[in-house]
């Protein structure tokens, strides 16, 4: 698919992994919507890109419908859409205060929320851009658009504290076949990437001994992947067509230990 004058909505695209994707988009001559909660980060991205930013929750259908119907004015019906938008979690099943030795439980809406935005909100996005995409005539062999999720090699390697975040993103990635195969005779193509160890906002912030120690962790290279190295595959996925149903770790060889 070749992506120059397409539309496209990165949700998350504020930020990480998802900031990526929409500069590397925006180079690529796609007009872009980018979808996040930081309204400050969100607008200074839109700007440099000439894009246009909408203050989107994705757990919410009303704001969802808001965003999509803003970035259309401006850009017309997407053919792109890049799910980046998501939460992490540490908490365990039950366990015991390392304090008071008191025994607590995870609470069943806090895990609700996660599901929440990670896969929930990841469906939602597909429903309503795939019903968008389907208004659009085919391109060339019948296309009419393409869909990336991000899950996590969580969703394979869950680690301890991570039963909420490797559930709904172990969702994201069982869901994606069954899309694909829901989709196929629309023109529309879902694939999932799951990364590994990025250099992202939420790892930056860590001291420089644990960055080393994650990095030394990677099988090779030994080093943080780069938030441009996702959103490079996540463009290899839009715009070579017979990438479908399918979901890639991107992780440099790494099988997450239990801790």
């Amino acid at each position: 698919m070749e992506l120059k004058g397409l539309s496209a909505v990165v949700t998350g695209g504020a930020s990480g992994l998802g900031e990526a994707t929409v500069r590397r988009l925006a180079s690529e001559g796609v007009k872009v919507a980018v979808f996040d909660l930081n309204e400050e980060k969100g607008e200074a991205v839109a700007r440099d890109i000439g894009g246009v930013f909408c203050n989107v929750n994705v757990t919410s259908d009303e704001s969802v419908d808001a965003g999509f119907a803003r970035a259309r004015e401006a850009h017309g019906q997407e053919r792109i859409l890049i799910n980046c938008a998501g939460i992490g979690s540490a908490r365990k099943t039950a366990g015991r205060d390392k304090k008071t030795g008191d025994i607590y439980e995870y609470a069943a809406k806090d895990f609700d929320f996660v599901l929440q935005v990670n896969l929930i909100g990841t469906f939602r996005c597909i429903a309503k851009t795939a019903a968008g995409m389907m208004t659009l005539d085919p391109l060339e062999h019948g296309e009419r658009g393409a869909i990336v999720n991000t899950a996590s090699v969580a969703a394979e390697d869950g680690q301890i504290g991570q039963v909420a975040y490797s559930a709904s993103k172990a969702g994201v990635v069982g869901m994606t076949l069954p899309i694909a195969r829901d989709l196929n005779t629309e023109g529309i193509r879902v694939n999932t990437i799951l990364p590994g160890l990025f250099r992202t906002p939420l790892l930056e912030g860590l001291p420089e001994h644990i960055k080393g120690a994650l990095a030394a962790s990677v099988n090779f290279p030994k080093r943080l992947g780069e938030p441009d190295e996702y959103a490079s595959l996540a463009l290899e996925l839009c715009r070579n067509s017979y990438f479908n149903g399918e979901d890639i770790r991107l992780d440099g060889a790494i099988r997450m230990a239990p801790r």
